[in-house]
């Protein structure tokens, strides 16, 4: 069974870098879908209230038999839910739906910055946060001018900021700015919603080791440092993405990967989302 490599949070907790994604998957596949990734290694799954399957994702945890102790669950709370006490409340139902006394990531999906509440939305994590239901907490879709907003008024530093990011949107000013601040990067659609399984310069780089382009573009990732979330519903697929740890790209990889980024989104910009 593969072993993923944890990366040590700045509260002194540790993430695995590899889990998975369950964005659009059902509610009744989700339990399917995660006993298979828990089966095959995985130990880190990512899911939010948005996504609608909190609770398929916490059956197919009771199914795998993986103790709690060994998995580290994430969950946000949606931009409707925004507001100190409202963010208290939508984490008691994420608790629920999950089935579990507390969990490893909370997170604030995207700030809504026209609301103009994700600071105190944030201050509420930081309660979950000291009362042990909410292991860890961060963020999601942050720019560095939100993040320097909510460090300057709140106490504790985000551990994780989870981002769109890809070969063709490297984020590297949004890395950087990070890592400066102690704050490890997450990628959803790291794979840029499968725009990149057909890129012929990532197939030229994967047959050189045996690979598909899809896992060239998650060792990628994992060689950069990022956590990484692939989502796929695929038991063949699911295994495939987690065989990234046996081979390493090499310096023109990297430079032939990094002719990709046209800073082309396949979501949309955290300025523009309510």
């Amino acid at each position: 069974m593969t072993t993923v490599p944890q990366l040590l949070m700045n509260d002194g907790l540790s993430i695995p870098q590899l889990g998975l994604g369950v964005y659009k998957v059902a509610d009744d596949l989700a339990s399917d879908t995660v006993q298979v990734a828990l089966e095959a290694g995985y130990r880190h799954v990512d899911t939010a209230a948005l996504y609608e399957n909190e609770r398929g994702v916490g059956a197919g945890i009771a199914r795998s038999g993986v103790p709690r102790d060994e998995l580290f669950v994430a969950t946000k709370v949606w931009n409707d839910r925004h507001g100190y006490d409202e963010t208290l409340r939508a984490f008691d139902e994420s608790l629920d739906k999950l089935g579990l006394d507390y969990v490893d990531l909370y997170l604030i999906h995207w700030p809504a910055p026209r609301q103009d509440r994700y600071v105190d939305t944030y201050r509420a994590l930081e309660s979950l946060k000291a009362d042990g239901r909410a292991r860890s907490i961060g963020v999601s879709n942050f720019h560095t001018h939100h993040l320097d907003r909510l460090l300057a008024e709140t106490s504790v530093t985000p551990a994780i900021n989870q981002i769109e990011l890809h070969p063709e949107l490297a984020q590297t000013e949004l890395r950087r700015y990070d890592a400066a601040h102690g704050i490890l990067t997450e990628a959803w659609s790291p794979l840029a919603r499968g725009r990149l399984l057909d890129n012929a310069s990532l197939a030229t780089i994967g047959a050189r080791y045996g690979k598909t382009p899809a896992q060239v573009v998650l060792r990628w990732h994992i060689e950069l440092g990022n956590v990484v979330i692939p989502k796929s519903v695929t038991p063949a697929r699911i295994r495939e993405n987690l065989d990234v740890f046996d081979f390493a790209l090499d310096a023109a990889d990297h430079a032939a990967i990094a002719l990709l980024d046209v800073g082309e989104r396949t979501g949309k910009d955290p300025d523009t989302i309510d």
